[in-house]
Order: C-alpha cells, then sequence, then structure tokens
C-alpha cells in the first residue's frame, strides 16, 4: 500500500510537470488516502502486537 501512495504521488509530480493538474490534484488526493490507510493500520498492527504480548 505505501508502494501505491509513493506511486501516485509521482504520478503527480509527472502530470503536473506535463501540465495536467486535475490529474496531477487527483493523484495527490488518492497518494495522501492510501497514505493516511497505511499508517493507520501499521498504528494499529503495532498496538494489536503490544497488547497481546506475542513475538513476531
Amino acid at each position: 500500500m505505501l508502494r501505491a501512495a509513493i506511486a501516485f504521488f509521482i504520478l503527480a509530480i509527472v502530470a503536473y510537470i506535463f501540465g495536467a493538474s486535475g490529474v496531477a490534484g487527483l493523484s495527490v488526493e488518492i497518494g495522501r488516502i492510501l497514505l493516511f490507510v497505511f499508517l493507520a493500520l501499521a498504528i494499529i498492527s503495532f498496538v494489536i502486537n503490544l497488547v497481546s504480548g506475542r513475538k513476531p
């Protein structure tokens, strides 16, 4: 999921360079959403791991 977020940010930069500001804005928003979802899942996983007490 983090790779997808980075890919959308790169797509946004390329689209902005070529003048497609609508595509760039949309790509940034999708990348931002994916980044927040990734961070939320990572934090939830970390907390569950702490609570369960199991070693990885």
